[in-house]
């Protein structure tokens, strides 16, 4: 999975049009998105409700297709009960948080025993030294750099910072992204702080010529 290392933008589906999302996902992928971000909600965990393992299962064949992984973000309560689920629907990357598991290390195991690459969140308010135990165990560490729920808020400034303590604290193989307030503004600061996946949802389907935005975001991470 070099997309995992690479410096990728990651469109979030969460803010794209639901009534044509096969549409918009075949929009970015040909645009030369690599990672396709999908935010998981389940009104417990996280005051809204968005997708299951149904519109991945249905979105698989436009994104493995291209060649672009699916990077599911589960912002639930008990995440282990659906990692199978997911992943037998073609999440190539599971994402659970760390206040959301009891036993992080085994439900870390399991992503990886179903046959994808396991990531782990921390809400802005968890410090990056909790991850400490577990930093050799995952593949990806995801840094909220709003507080997850809802999409088109704005950027946390001091999650700058806690990008940089992370990229220095996780070892070099542990890729490192952020969802939240991404833009054409923050991005290079983000990539040069040690993020290489950038979460983008509202900034790439907020508007019109969805294609340019993509490529405006990914230009300027890159540049």
């Amino acid at each position: 999975m070099t997309q995992l290392r690479d410096i990728n933008i990651a469109p979030s589906i969460l803010s794209a049009d639901f009534a044509n999302l096969g549409r918009d996902v075949q929009t970015v992928l040909d645009a030369g998105a690599r990672v396709i971000h999908v935010d998981v909600m389940d009104g417990h965990f996280v005051p809204n409700i968005t997708i299951g393992p149904l519109v991945v299962k249905a979105l698989e064949p436009l994104v493995h297709g291209a060649g672009a992984l699916f990077d599911v973000h589960l912002m639930i309560e008990h995440p282990e009960r659906y990692v199978e689920d997911f992943a037998a629907a073609g999440a190539d990357v599971i994402v659970v948080h760390q206040e959301a598991c009891v036993h992080l290390h085994r439900v870390l195991a399991q992503i990886r025993e179903a046959g994808a690459a396991a990531g782990v969140s921390l809400n802005p308010g968890t410090p990056v030294a909790t991850l400490g135990d577990v930093r050799d165990s995952c593949d990806l560490v995801l840094i909220m750099s709003v507080n997850p729920g809802f999409g088109g808020q704005s950027f946390i400034p001091g999650s700058l910072e806690k990008v940089a303590r992370a990229r220095e604290f996780l070892p070099e193989h542990v890729a490192l992204e952020v969802d939240g307030g991404v833009t054409e503004l923050n991005v290079r600061e983000l990539v040069d702080a040690g993020a290489n996946l950038l979460v983008a949802g509202s900034s790439v389907f907020g508007g019109p010529d969805v294609e340019s935005r993509f490529q405006a975001l990914q230009q300027a991470a890159t540049a």
